[in-house]
């Protein structure tokens, strides 16, 4: 189950703090404690989508909307310069699929925007893309659950992710680009970079790499229509892998990584001890950036 969203435990706080408010007699203490509920009502009535592009915009990031094949694309993006290095594309995970085990999310948006966060502690150009039925393109016409439950890694999600970054690259012409994603999101990664000649890396992070065993491993059903990088051919040599995996992963233990590597010999796997799914990435992100980062000549 995904975390409680933000927004509902800063209203369980804030219920408190107006409660202590309601002990004090002093008017303007009063209008304080009525303004600060309101602000925390509407952030509460907002949607994932909402919340998720404040918080691109409070770190400093321009909202696009982009075409892929047959979907939309909400995406996001910042320091573009084409002579400043490889554009880095950020892939998010896979949200909300999933209510429950048994109810599916009307809204797979990420309810903590994890792959943000990453890509607010880069400095080079750097373009976050959502996925198909996303944020607010999830009510566009071809939008379905399966597409962000069982079939989340299916083809044609990879093939219109590829077309919209390819739309995006047409307007932003880099002749690099370096694919990042975390967990699912790393999943997509990998699948993207066959059909893009402009990728030159790959990094996951704590990434879904052999989703069939992953499957098994929690119980779950396959996806059905899904593609599984494991399964798939290996990419061509000149495409650099970088697989970081959390020892204390619980959702995708370093066993998913080495599984996907005896496949692909290619792959980098580098394993960080005391590291989980979502524990300590986005602190040690900068560090990491470092190591995939072009050599200067």
């Amino acid at each position: 189950m995904p975390d409680r969203p933000r927004a509902a435990r800063v209203v369980h706080y804030e219920a408190r703090r107006v409660a202590a408010c309601r002990r004090r007699s002093f008017p303007r203490q009063w209008l304080g404690c009525v303004a600060a509920l309101t602000v925390v009502l509407l952030a509460a009535c907002a949607s994932p989508s909402q919340r998720y592009a404040r918080d691109a915009k409070d770190y400093g990031f321009t909202a696009t909307l982009l075409e892929g094949n047959g979907f939309r694309h909400v995406a996001f993006f910042g320091g573009l310069d084409e002579r400043s290095g490889p554009l880095h594309v950020y892939i998010e995970d896979d949200g909300t699929p999933w209510v429950d085990p048994s109810h599916i999310a009307s809204d797979p948006t990420p309810r903590v925007p994890f792959t943000l966060k990453l890509m607010a502690r880069d400095t080079g150009p750097r373009l976050l893309l959502g996925r198909p039925c996303y944020f607010e393109t999830r009510n566009d016409a071809g939008c379905a659950p399966l597409l962000w439950t069982h079939r989340r890694f299916s083809p044609e999600v990879v093939a219109t992710m590829a077309a919209a970054l390819r739309r995006f690259l047409a307007a932003h012409p880099y002749p690099h680009v370096v694919l990042i994603g975390y967990s699912g999101g790393g999943t997509l990664a990998w699948l993207m970079a066959r059909g893009l000649p402009e990728t030159t890396t790959i990094v996951t992070i704590a990434a879904n790499l052999d989703t069939d065993f992953w499957a098994g491993l929690h119980g779950y059903s396959r996806m059905i229509g899904s593609l599984n990088p494991a399964l798939e051919p290996p990419l061509p040599s000149a495409i650099r892998q970088i697989h970081y995996v959390g020892a204390h992963d619980a959702n995708v233990p370093p066993s998913i990584a080495l599984r996907f590597g005896a496949r692909h010999p290619g792959a980098e796997i580098i394993e960080f001890a005391g590291y989980g799914h979502r524990c300590c990435w986005v602190l040690a992100w900068p560090r990491l950036l470092e190591h995939f980062a072009p050599k200067a000549p």
